[in-house]
């Protein structure tokens, strides 16, 4: 149904329209709103904010269309106004155009020319709805999802291969934030969201800074994934930024509790399988990496205390001529048979 606002001082226009209109009134095609000057069409605007047209005269007491059509941006910037007058000589029509009319229908009106102009005109402001309403959509989903996985569902093929995958190398990094569940016991949960928001803020903007995606976070950690040229090297340095980050942060007081921000992190880097991992029968999917390199960074990251950055020998033997590193020795990974040597990162 579309919402209009007729705005006209002559008392007899609102039983006219009603009359004409009395089918797609019935029908709930056409709703009407009616103002008898420009002043009293504001105030209808700002109690009836889904109106979606406003039919208007020109000559108006206390405010003419006119003036009324230089206002109208301010309160609802999609709503159009097609003029209604008989005021139809060249300087009006050109007047009412300059300042954002959409149309202009001369008096005596002929309804049917004006019903044709409505629906004409109802239809280019669903255009303007719709394209605002993506673009609201889009921007929330841009906060939900990365933009790696964004631009790769931009791609034509994307429908056509949602379900298969690729297998590529690359880095994966779990960043874990320290003793962060003894906090949540002791403290109002709005006030345990924004101090992880704030830290994953700080975690993730080291990690977009040196060209990783973050592919999720898991409770209070975070999954990235780097790709391409020198992709060990570039999580080691994202890891060790926000190391030094959080190490430079003052204590965090929350309720009765304070908190000094740490992290603990695992690296690996290996051969694993990007794709859209899910159900296609629930709709439900997440662009992400899976494979041994995944699972075995995942385990680095539960053997790492507060601050360390733990790497596997293999990845050592990777990074060692870049990066400072100490042997901490054997230890058993859950699910991996025989133990692993592991190294943590120093600088």
């Amino acid at each position: 149904m579309a919402k209009i606002l007729v705005v006209d001082d002559e008392t007899d226009l609102e039983l006219l329209v009603k009359q004409k209109f009395r089918r797609k009134i019935r029908e709930n095609i056409y709703e009407f709103v009616f103002a008898q000057n420009g002043a009293e069409a504001l105030e209808k605007l700002q109690l009836h904010p889904d109106l979606d047209i406003v039919l208007s005269d020109i000559n108006m007491p206390v405010m003419d269309g006119l003036t009324l059509l230089n206002r109208l941006p301010d309160v609802n910037p999609t709503i159009k106004a097609i003029i209604v007058s008989a005021y139809g000589d060249m300087e009006n029509i050109r007047t009412a155009m300059n300042r954002g009319a959409f149309d202009f229908v001369c008096k005596p009106v002929n309804f049917e020319d004006l019903d044709v102009t409505m629906e004409k005109t109802i239809n280019h402001v669903r255009q303007l709805q719709n394209t605002l309403k993506a673009i609201r959509e889009n921007n929330i989903l841009k906060m939900y999802v990365d933009e790696t996985v964004l631009n790769f569902m931009n791609h034509r093929e994307f429908e056509n291969t949602i379900m298969k995958n690729e297998t590529l190398e690359a880095s994966v990094m779990f960043v874990d934030i320290c003793g962060f569940t003894a906090i949540t016991e002791k403290v109002p949960a709005n006030a345990v969201v924004n101090l992880i928001n704030t830290l994953f803020d700080k975690i993730v903007k080291e990690i977009i800074a040196l060209g990783g995606h973050v592919d999720k976070f898991m409770g209070d950690a975070v999954m990235a994934v780097f790709r391409g040229d020198y992709h060990l090297d570039r999580a080691i340095d994202a890891a060790l930024a926000v190391r030094e980050q959080l190490e430079g942060a003052e204590e965090i007081t929350a309720g009765d509790r304070t908190f000094k921000p740490e992290i603990s992190v695992g690296i690996n880097s290996g051969e694993m399988i990007s794709g859209n991992i899910g159900s296609a029968s629930l709709r439900r999917l997440d662009y992400t990496v899976i494979g041994d390199s995944v699972n075995l960074a995942q385990r680095l990251q539960s053997a790492a205390k507060p601050g360390q950055i733990i790497i596997t020998e293999e990845v050592y033997e990777k990074a060692k001529e870049s990066f400072s590193c100490e042997k901490i020795g054997e230890v058993s990974l859950k699910n991996k048979a025989k133990p692993v040597i592991i190294y943590q990162v120093l600088a």
